[in-house]
């Protein structure tokens, strides 16, 4: 016969006495917390708190290297270097005696110092000195200023300077991009900073580190489609231009029709973008993409593009100038003088306004408005560069008649200096539309371009253009020796308050070369040039003559004109 299991009962006393026992022991717990918090004058608080900073896990960036920005050859324009950025803790710092020497040691007044120190004063970080060279931050740290300490960063730098200022933008302190490429790429430059996890203490050192969380992801590199050798060309001659002009502004830019791409874009004024201490922003415009004029003379070959259309008029047509004037309404439209019978080529080689005039009246002013919005006026370019223009194109419903006719040579509409280039890129590419870019192409997988004339009237066209720049035309200095060029100068009057004024012009000159294989597209604009020479064939014309031989030189095109060709063509003769 099996024993019963017995069950144990703890007495009930027991029972009574463990939980008097733990009511006990909480009662304590709860006491001293009240201590330390209370009758400890709070230094108990302190304590605690003191010690929880100093086991306080925090996760920190770790400084990510900006993508490089390039050339179409591979040469740096932008390029991200380490520097070292001092900053202090106010509390270790403010109360020092040797706040008067480390101001001293950099470069700052010692009274805005403290004053500084004082506005941070509940703070532990606060920043001396931005982006110092790590020799000099090292030289700083090894004299142990009391809080004073240093942290890894990137600073931009650009090794061109001013010749690529504007085009490429700036970054911020911080290493954004705020303006130019710099910030139509950012999300592409800017890269991933990494995280790295540590232990900081109430002196905001850290006292363990736990080592990197997440790998930084650098930005990627950029490729343009600027080629730097002509850019500097290019920037040293519109120099030389604002120079002999005295002129207030300058834009020039070149293209390559056939790719899109833009191959060089120079302003006046400008600025160097590694001097941040006297970065003067009226030079930072891009006025070349951002600044839109009325384009004057320039748009006649655009005009002459719907005449041709039109079947109206060839390149051979006579046009009836005499006597050398016209009325429009109330307005009296002269030339220079009475060129008579003349062709509506050598309408063009003049600039004939009557001559003009009449193609403009008999094609009318919706072909020739339908031509510019196949050209691209009235729309961006859409390169994606920040702030560019899309200038603008009239409505001519409520216009006058000879607000109507004036379209036709390019006033009551603007543009800028790139959708000149563009239209005449057109041209040059038998009538093709092209995206235009600033990035580097692979000329094997370009971008479909849509057919927007026909390319017999493009060739029509550049034939025009290319006696422009001949003896008897209004561009002879645009010549280029060896080359054969043509475009089409502009003089333009500029608006002020109470309408247009008497004695301020913008120049302008829009060419092509060379004409036996059409390429290279320069658009020149001189905004207030001062003098007698104010005229687009004197103040604008050289100076695309000389950007373009640099242009043919720099990108081995072949001579396509003898010298005794160049001396026929500037004596009126033609091969």
């Amino acid at each position: 016969m099996t024993r019963a299991k017995q069950t144990y009962r703890l007495p009930r006393w027991r029972f009574v006495v463990i939980c008097l026992g733990l009511t006990a022991l909480a009662a304590t717990l709860v006491g001293r917390l009240i201590l330390l918090q209370v009758t400890d004058g709070g230094q108990g608080a302190v304590f605690l708190r003191e010690q929880g900073a100093l086991r306080t896990v925090r996760t920190a960036e770790i400084p990510v290297y900006r993508g490089l920005i390039e050339d179409r050859n591979g040469t740096p324009l932008a390029v991200s270097s380490p520097v070292v950025s001092l900053w202090a803790n106010p509390q270790q710092l403010k109360d020092s005696p040797r706040l008067d020497d480390l101001a001293a040691r950099l470069s700052l007044d010692a009274a805005a110092l403290r004053d500084k120190l004082r506005f941070y004063g509940d703070k532990q970080f606060m920043y001396l000195a931005r982006h110092q060279t790590p020799e000099f931050a090292r030289q700083v740290l090894r004299e142990n200023f009391p809080g004073v300490r240093g942290e890894r960063e990137y600073r931009r730098y650009y090794p061109a300077g001013e010749v690529t200022a504007q085009l490429l933008g700036l970054t911020n302190v911080d290493g954004h991009g705020i303006a130019g490429v710099e910030l139509a790429f950012e999300d592409w430059l800017q890269g991933v900073p990494g995280k790295k996890r540590f232990i900081k203490d109430l002196h905001g050192d850290a006292v363990r580190d736990f080592g990197v969380t997440e790998e930084p992801r650098p930005g990627k590199a950029l490729a343009l489609s600027l080629d730097l050798r002509l850019q500097y060309a290019q920037h040293r001659e519109l120099q030389r231009a604002m120079k002999e002009t005295g002129a207030a502004a300058g834009s020039a830019i070149t293209l390559d029709a056939w790719t899109g791409e833009v191959l060089a874009v120079s302003n006046y004024p400008v600025f160097n973008p590694n001097s941040r201490e006297a970065l003067d922003f009226s030079g930072a415009r891009n006025r070349a993409l951002t600044d839109a004029y009325e384009p004057g003379s320039t748009i006649k070959t655009l005009t002459l593009v719907a005449a041709l259309e039109s079947g109206q008029f060839h390149i051979d047509s006579i046009v009836d100038t005499a006597p050398g004037r016209i009325r429009v309404g109330a307005k009296m439209l002269h030339d220079p003088r009475d060129y008579g019978e003349i062709s509506v080529s050598t309408v063009i080689e003049k600039s004939s306004q009557v001559g003009v005039t009449k193609i403009a009246q008999a094609v009318g002013h919706e072909a020739i408005l339908d031509v510019l919005y196949r050209f691209g006026l009235g729309e961006s370019t859409g390169t994606g560069f920040p702030g560019e223009r899309a200038g603008q194109l009239p409505d001519l419903a409520r216009w006058s008649d000879i607000e109507k006719v004036t379209l036709a040579f390019g006033y009551g509409l603007t543009a800028t200096p790139i959708q000149l280039a563009r239209a005449y890129a057109i041209l040059a590419n038998g009538g093709i539309r092209r995206p235009l870019t600033l990035l580097r192409q692979d000329p094997d997988a370009l971008p479909a371009g849509q057919q927007v004339i026909q390319p017999e009237v493009a060739r029509d066209v550049l034939e025009v253009l290319d006696r422009v720049t001949e003896q008897g035309g209004t561009a002879t200095l645009a010549q280029v020796p060896g080359f054969s060029v043509g475009g089409k100068t502009g003089t333009v009057h500029k608006v002020g308050a109470g309408g247009y004024l008497d004695d301020q012009y913008v120049a302008l000159f829009v060419g092509v070369a060379p004409m036996s294989a059409p390429r290279y597209v320069t658009a020149i604009l001189i905004d207030q040039p001062r003098g007698d020479h104010y005229g687009g064939g004197l103040a604008a014309a050289p100076v695309y003559s000389r950007i373009t031989e640099e242009v043919l030189r720099i990108r081995n095109a072949q001579p396509d004109q003898s010298e005794l060709g160049a001396l026929l063509a500037a004596s009126g003769g033609r091969q």
